[in-house]
């Protein structure tokens, strides 16, 4: 276990719904406030909502509809909806990434459009795989409309994701696409890496780490560097803005893992210690497991039975407290923090590497900084 490489944290607490703190890891270095963070993830979405639904459009029946209803755009009944789209985090950094290399934002649309359908590619199967009955506050597309239709839409998106980079035409297009199916399937490598945690009794804090960065940070990683590409920035831009994107996707990812256990379901839209009810492997367990220790130890038995029961449905919202508090007795809560403030400052570290206007170094310091300190 690397702990020793963590950060001391100097965190703050909130207090959640069931009485528990839930952690918010401050920002190394803020840049840009609240607002202007905001401002930046209402562009992305605003510049690529039309391109997005113009793509969602070629879909044939009913793929269209589960599609939409996915996005946000209507309701389990068809009726128009003004649903939550997710933060957009992805799209703000695509167009970023054009003018960090001396691009106009729009340049980098495509390409924003092409990521965002990756990520809502790899929700629709995540949430059937995972058996996750609620997304952003409502019913996943599965539990709606069956298990066929979030296979075949997510295939779909996929396959629209390529589509809307390569039929720009150009080299840079070429590349760009190249950059995507990779870090696509980098993603699914993560997914497959996570399912097989589950059955495993021991997973290390590598291993983990490795499983995230493909599962989260690869895409993220893809994000910050395929605008720069469609606005002609060469390899070694590109690359470096990628090691952006993948250490900010493992500190997104950290803090995911933290309100996937002591998330409150309100802000999260999830059930209460989903993570745990999924038997994740996830970030503040398998540090946990590896810090040894009274609390460890009786972790590891707990959980070594667990994967072994018939009846893990059925468990209490008692036995899923009791080992939240052993993960934090153990200290898998505090790593993790730490972990997250770790990848983020190696994240800024990247951005030396390029030279880009200073509003657009400070824009996305000040995204990475949101990441880490987001409730939800």
């Amino acid at each position: 276990m690397r702990s020793g490489t963590a950060p001391t944290s100097t965190g703050t607490t909130s207090t959640g719904t069931r009485g528990e703190t839930v952690p918010t890891v401050p920002p190394v270095n803020p840049a840009v406030d609240t607002a202007d963070v905001y401002a930046l993830l209402e562009r992305g979405r605003a510049l690529s909502a039309p391109v997005l639904r113009a793509a969602v459009g070629r879909l044939a029946a009913p793929m269209d509809t589960v599609a939409a209803y996915h996005f946000g755009w209507i309701d389990a009944e068809g009726r128009p909806a003004d649903g939550d789209g997710g933060k957009a985090v992805r799209p703000a950094l695509a167009l970023l990434s054009a003018e960090a290399a001396g691009a106009a934002p729009e340049t980098g649309i495509p390409g924003a459009v092409a990521v965002e359908l990756v990520h809502n590619f790899s929700l629709l199967h995540d949430d059937l795989m995972d058996g996750d009955e609620q997304r952003r506050h409502r019913d996943t597309v599965w539990k709606v409309h069956g298990p066929a239709q979030a296979i075949l839409v997510g295939d779909a998106l996929f396959a629209l994701a390529n589509e809307v980079l390569l039929e720009i035409g150009t080299p840079e297009a070429g590349r760009a696409t190249r950059r995507l199916t990779t870090a696509t399937r980098k993603l699914i490598d993560g997914q497959a890496q996570d399912i097989s945690y589950e059955h495993r009794e021991r997973v290390t804090v590598e291993e983990c780490l490795e499983m995230e960065g493909n599962k989260t940070g690869a895409l993220l990683a893809c994000a910050v560097s395929i605008g720069a590409v469609l606005g002609g920035a060469d390899d070694r831009t590109a690359d470096t803005l990628e090691a952006y994107g993948h250490h900010l996707g493992l500190a997104f990812q950290a803090v995911d893992d933290l309100l996937g256990i002591w998330g409150d379901p309100e802000a999260t839209g999830k059930q209460t210690w989903s993570d745990l009810r999924q038997r994740k492997k996830s970030l503040p367990v398998v540090a946990a497991l590896a810090a040894g220790g009274p609390a460890s130890a009786r972790l590891g038995q707990l959980l070594a039975a667990d994967a072994k029961s018939n009846d893990f449905e059925t468990f209490s919202e008692e036995e899923f407290a009791t080992r939240a508090a052993l993960i934090e007795e153990a200290g898998g809560r505090e790593w993790t923090s730490q972990e997250a403030r770790r990848q983020h400052a190696v994240a800024i570290e990247a951005l030396d590497g390029v030279e880009m206007p200073a509003t657009v170094r400070a824009q996305l310091i000040a995204l990475a900084d949101f990441v880490v300190v987001r409730k939800r």
